[in-house]
């Protein structure tokens, strides 16, 4: 494989690299040393806000850069150790082992298969996918999408990993015994409670007014779910990808790299800060073929995969700023929003 080439030639590990620890520490201090100085200084509410805000960057970071690597085995070769690194997760509120059942299994298995990839399920309001049914509001959610993005990290740690847990505990893709569903039950309540009591109850008990407080928690989690949100969205929810559907045996009938660059994106690969704040996940495509190769080294194989796919015949599809991707999942909303027998009758 010429990936596997790359490396070799170049005696170089796929997992993180010196870079990646130094990014790790920035992100992790980022989040943390704006929690002590709240709770420590109790500033002003502006500088407060400030630091919410910063803490909100440096959560999507630590769950981009981090965590992300870590819970995809890519982080190192050790086992356990892209275990405990990936427990950062927990410090952002959310819950390992539904993450790797969504994550890693659903969505990088069944990447934008309605009914399967949870990503594109409707969400409230939002339409992702011309499969699921349209509604008359959906005519306007290119514009009111963005204000839900703020608030999906606040769902997720007051109540997604709840949902998910029971969702896949029926739907089977948690198979586990029921005596170690209990326990995984037991740790999410106690890690949402000691995640609730740094960011509520420790600065509360530090004297930073209740309602300060709560505006800044909600703000934070509005810079990181935005963030995060747009992030992925760009990766798969634009014009040109594709949403296919299972044959009569529910089966994809498309190879399984193949499907992943149809329905993989790329955005804004030359743009270096970007690459480096979101973990690489603008290089999606290689990190859909490759999930388990740090994220560090995506600007270096992009090349080689973009090479092949082209000598191949396969789409390599790459939106080359930022600014085009959004645009291009906007006007993907306005398209699924717009059905002409429900806006018809609108007037």
């Amino acid at each position: 494989m010429r990936v596997d080439d790359y490396f070799n030639k170049n005696n170089l590990s796929p997992n993180a690299n010196r870079t990646m620890v130094v990014k790790s520490i920035v992100m992790i201090s980022a989040y943390l040393i704006p929690l002590a100085a709240l709770i420590i200084f109790n500033p002003p509410f502006s500088i407060a806000l400030l630091l919410w805000v910063l803490m909100g960057v440096a959560m999507a970071g630590i769950g981009m850069s981090v965590m992300h690597d870590a819970l995809h085995g890519a982080y190192t070769s050790n086992k356990r150790l892209n275990f405990m690194i990936g427990s950062v997760i927990n410090m952002i509120g959310g819950s390992i082992f539904n993450w790797k059942l969504q994550h890693n299994i659903l969505h990088h298995t069944y990447t934008n298969v309605y009914e399967m990839d949870d990503d594109i399920d409707e969400k409230l309001i939002l339409r992702f996918t011309e499969h699921s049914s349209p509604k008359k509001v959906h005519k306007y959610q290119w514009w009111y999408a963005f204000m839900f993005y703020g608030i999906t990290t606040l769902y997720w740690v007051v109540a997604k990993d709840f949902v998910q847990y029971y969702k896949y505990k029926n739907n089977g893709v948690n198979n586990q015994s029921p005596a170690k569903n209990r326990v995984v039950l037991f740790k999410l309540i106690l890690l949402k409670l000691i995640y609730f009591g740094f960011f509520i109850a420790m600065p509360l008990f530090a004297g930073i007014p209740a309602l300060q407080l709560v505006a800044g928690f909600l703000l934070m989690h509005f810079v990181c779910g935005l963030i995060l949100t747009i992030t992925f969205q760009l990766a798969h929810t634009v014009e040109g990808t594709t949403h296919p559907l299972p044959n009569e045996k529910g089966v994809i009938e498309q190879d399984w790299a193949i499907h992943q660059m149809e329905s993989t994106v790329n955005f804004a690969p030359h743009n270096k800060l970007l690459n480096w704040y979101v973990g690489g996940l603008n290089f999606q495509v290689e990190h859909h073929l490759f999930p388990r190769i740090s994220h560090v080294h995506y600007p270096a194989i992009a090349p080689i995969v973009k090479a092949t796919a082209e000598e191949f015949g396969v789409p390599y599809l790459c939106n080359p700023t930022i600014g085009g991707a959004i645009l291009s999942h906007v006007r993907l909303l306005k398209q699924l929003g717009y059905t002409p027998d429900l806006n018809e009758a609108m007037g």
